[in-house]
């Protein structure tokens, strides 16, 4: 196979091409959000809601740009793993402390409480996408001039750049993997939500084999 050198991404050598891998769809989906909107500065207070693929790569970056971060999940199960494990401060914001919010979630949930959470200006950033539309009054936003905005993905300059600060602060994504004789059991786990956090397909098995 070849491809356009545009679409590259050089992998530094300490950044493991399994857990790194998935990086280059969840970890930039956060990470491009959270320095568009200014919540990189370190001393910010950052808010995710939901710990799952794209939500506990985003408590990874956040903390390693020095902020302070929230999560709330509607796992109660995932708590120790949050405060314990990936670093969170606390597991459920208070009223009116947060700077921003990256909302992970793709299933319908209500957003109006969300932007109680927030202080005046703050920012509720979605990168998840429910399949209906979710309800938003227009009366929190006026009390304290929040906003409500959308991401996506970044470029190759910045993912390159998410990749490269990701080697130098250790932050992979949590993953089993497995080979290519398991993708159907892989699917059918992933439509259960029965995966933390992002499962790996070795194709060519070759990771597997070189654990042997």
């Amino acid at each position: 196979m070849v491809a356009n050198e545009r679409y590259i991404v050089h992998f530094p050598e300490n950044l493991p091409l399994d857990a790194g891998a998935p990086l280059l769809c969840a970890g930039i989906t956060v990470y491009s959000p959270l320095k568009y909107f200014g919540l990189s500065e370190p001393g910010t207070h950052v808010g995710i809601v939901g710990l799952g693929g794209l939500g506990h790569t985003g408590l990874k970056f956040a903390k390693a740009f020095g902020s302070k971060v929230s999560v709330s999940s509607t796992s109660p199960g995932k708590k120790d793993e949050a405060l314990k494990k990936l670093g969170a401060d606390s597991f459920v914001a208070a009223i009116g402390i947060l700077d921003g919010i990256i909302d992970t979630v793709s299933a319908a949930h209500p957003i109006v409480p969300l932007l109680g959470l927030l202080k005046p200006h703050g920012k509720l950033i979605l990168v998840g996408v429910p399949e209906k539309p979710l309800d938003l009054h227009v009366f929190p936003l006026i009390m304290g001039r929040k906003s409500v905005a959308g991401s996506g993905i970044g470029g190759m300059k910045e993912t390159q750049e998410m990749i490269d600060f990701a080697a130098k602060h250790n932050i992979t994504a949590e993953v089993e993997v497995n080979s290519m004789e398991y993708v159907n059991t892989a699917m059918e786990r992933l439509a259960k939500n029965d995966i933390r956090y992002r499962f790996v397909i070795d194709v060519a098995n070759t990771l597997a084999a070189s654990e042997a």
